[in-house]
Protein backbone atom coordinates (compact mmCIF):
# COMPACT_ATOMS: atom_id res chain seq x y z
CA UNK A 1 0.00 0.00 0.00
CA UNK A 2 1.61 3.06 -1.30
CA UNK A 3 1.78 6.06 1.24
CA UNK A 4 -0.16 9.15 0.76
CA UNK A 5 2.00 12.24 0.03
CA UNK A 6 -0.34 15.33 -0.57
CA UNK A 7 3.28 17.49 0.74
CA UNK A 8 5.11 16.25 -2.98
CA UNK A 9 3.05 19.16 -4.84
CA UNK A 10 4.83 21.84 -3.02
CA UNK A 11 6.76 23.70 -5.59
CA UNK A 12 10.52 24.01 -4.94
CA UNK A 13 10.34 21.61 -2.31
CA UNK A 14 12.02 17.96 -1.82
CA UNK A 15 10.43 16.78 1.09
CA UNK A 16 12.79 14.69 2.79
CA UNK A 17 10.88 12.19 3.92
CA UNK A 18 11.85 7.91 4.57
CA UNK A 19 11.85 7.53 1.25
CA UNK A 20 14.44 10.27 0.75
CA UNK A 21 16.26 8.81 3.31
CA UNK A 22 16.53 5.39 1.91
CA UNK A 23 17.46 6.67 -2.13
CA UNK A 24 20.15 9.19 -0.58
CA UNK A 25 21.37 6.91 2.59
CA UNK A 26 25.40 6.30 1.08
CA UNK A 27 25.36 9.86 -0.31
CA UNK A 28 24.16 11.41 2.91
CA UNK A 29 26.97 8.73 4.82
CA UNK A 30 29.58 10.42 2.17
CA UNK A 31 28.84 13.86 3.60
CA UNK A 32 29.18 13.25 6.53
CA UNK A 33 32.54 11.26 6.15
CA UNK A 34 33.51 15.23 5.23
CA UNK A 35 33.85 16.02 8.90
CA UNK A 36 36.66 14.77 9.47
CA UNK A 37 39.87 16.62 8.14
CA UNK A 38 41.79 13.75 6.70
CA UNK A 39 38.75 12.52 4.61
CA UNK A 40 38.58 15.85 3.22
CA UNK A 41 42.59 16.13 2.30
CA UNK A 42 41.58 12.65 0.73
CA UNK A 43 38.50 13.67 -0.98
CA UNK A 44 40.24 16.71 -2.07
CA UNK A 45 42.98 14.90 -3.53
CA UNK A 46 41.27 12.32 -5.80
CA UNK A 47 37.42 13.16 -5.81
CA UNK A 48 36.29 10.39 -7.78
CA UNK A 49 38.84 8.33 -6.70
CA UNK A 50 37.10 8.66 -2.27
CA UNK A 51 33.53 8.72 -4.04
CA UNK A 52 34.22 5.23 -5.59
CA UNK A 53 34.55 4.07 -2.21
CA UNK A 54 30.84 4.81 -1.17
CA UNK A 55 27.89 2.50 -2.16
CA UNK A 56 26.87 5.62 -4.06
CA UNK A 57 25.32 5.44 -7.45
CA UNK A 58 26.38 6.60 -10.03
CA UNK A 59 24.33 9.48 -10.69
CA UNK A 60 24.95 10.79 -7.38
CA UNK A 61 28.77 10.83 -7.65
CA UNK A 62 28.14 12.69 -11.27
CA UNK A 63 25.88 15.11 -9.00
CA UNK A 64 28.99 15.49 -6.18
CA UNK A 65 31.39 16.10 -9.32
CA UNK A 66 29.39 18.69 -10.78
CA UNK A 67 28.85 20.43 -7.32
CA UNK A 68 25.04 20.45 -8.05
CA UNK A 69 23.33 20.20 -4.92
CA UNK A 70 19.65 20.59 -6.57
CA UNK A 71 20.57 17.45 -8.41
CA UNK A 72 21.91 15.92 -5.11
CA UNK A 73 18.43 16.47 -3.45
CA UNK A 74 16.73 14.97 -6.43
CA UNK A 75 19.09 11.91 -5.14
CA UNK A 76 18.01 12.01 -2.13
CA UNK A 77 20.62 14.54 -0.44
CA UNK A 78 19.64 16.52 2.27
CA UNK A 79 21.28 20.00 3.00
CA UNK A 80 22.25 19.10 6.66
CA UNK A 81 24.43 16.98 4.75
CA UNK A 82 25.74 18.61 1.61
CA UNK A 83 26.64 21.23 3.70
CA UNK A 84 29.39 19.59 4.13
CA UNK A 85 30.48 19.49 0.40
CA UNK A 86 30.05 23.59 0.29
CA UNK A 87 31.90 23.59 3.62
CA UNK A 88 35.20 21.09 2.22
CA UNK A 89 35.07 23.44 -0.62
CA UNK A 90 35.27 26.64 1.70
CA UNK A 91 31.62 27.94 0.47
CA UNK A 92 29.52 29.35 2.94
CA UNK A 93 25.53 28.00 2.99
CA UNK A 94 24.56 30.82 1.82
CA UNK A 95 26.65 31.12 -1.36
CA UNK A 96 25.76 27.11 -1.55
CA UNK A 97 21.84 28.12 -1.03
CA UNK A 98 22.38 31.09 -3.82
CA UNK A 99 23.90 28.97 -5.88
CA UNK A 100 20.83 26.08 -5.36
CA UNK A 101 18.25 28.91 -6.23
CA UNK A 102 20.19 30.88 -8.95
CA UNK A 103 21.31 34.14 -6.61
CA UNK A 104 23.98 35.35 -5.41
CA UNK A 105 24.98 34.88 -2.22
CA UNK A 106 24.01 38.81 -1.53
CA UNK A 107 21.08 38.71 -2.84
CA UNK A 108 20.37 35.39 -1.48
CA UNK A 109 21.14 36.41 2.17
CA UNK A 110 18.59 39.95 1.41
CA UNK A 111 15.99 37.58 0.35
CA UNK A 112 16.11 35.14 3.58
CA UNK A 113 16.34 38.83 5.41
CA UNK A 114 13.75 39.65 4.24
CA UNK A 115 11.53 36.97 5.27
CA UNK A 116 12.20 34.77 2.61
CA UNK A 117 9.99 34.02 -0.83
CA UNK A 118 6.29 34.90 -0.73
CA UNK A 119 4.28 31.81 -0.06
CA UNK A 120 1.55 33.36 -2.50
CA UNK A 121 1.72 31.65 -5.93
CA UNK A 122 3.64 29.27 -4.69
CA UNK A 123 1.54 26.66 -2.72
CA UNK A 124 1.08 24.20 -4.70
CA UNK A 125 2.56 23.64 -7.96
CA UNK A 126 0.69 25.42 -11.34
CA UNK A 127 0.16 28.87 -9.68
CA UNK A 128 2.53 31.42 -10.82
CA UNK A 129 4.88 32.38 -7.74
CA UNK A 130 8.58 32.98 -8.14
CA UNK A 131 9.54 29.26 -6.52
CA UNK A 132 7.62 27.70 -9.70
CA UNK A 133 9.87 25.65 -11.67
CA UNK A 134 9.28 27.74 -14.40
CA UNK A 135 10.72 30.31 -13.01
CA UNK A 136 13.92 29.16 -11.57
CA UNK A 137 17.21 28.67 -13.08
CA UNK A 138 17.46 25.10 -12.71
CA UNK A 139 13.66 24.41 -14.40
CA UNK A 140 12.04 21.28 -13.53
CA UNK A 141 14.58 18.76 -12.74
CA UNK A 142 17.14 19.42 -16.02
CA UNK A 143 20.57 19.28 -15.71
CA UNK A 144 22.68 22.15 -15.01
CA UNK A 145 25.56 22.76 -18.02
CA UNK A 146 28.21 22.17 -15.28
CA UNK A 147 26.57 18.71 -14.50
CA UNK A 148 25.77 18.05 -18.30
CA UNK A 149 30.15 18.85 -18.56
CA UNK A 150 30.88 16.31 -15.67
CA UNK A 151 28.25 13.51 -17.36
CA UNK A 152 30.38 13.82 -20.46
CA UNK A 153 34.11 13.79 -18.92
CA UNK A 154 35.08 17.05 -19.44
Amino acid sequence: MALDKPYLDVPGTTIFDAEQSRKGYWLNQFCMSLIKADNRIRFKANERAYLDEWAMTEEQKLAVLARDLNWCIRLGGNIYFLAKIGSTDGKSFQQMAGSMTGMTEEEYRNMMINGGRSANGNRVIGEDGDAQAHRQPQGQGQVLPQAAAVKKGT
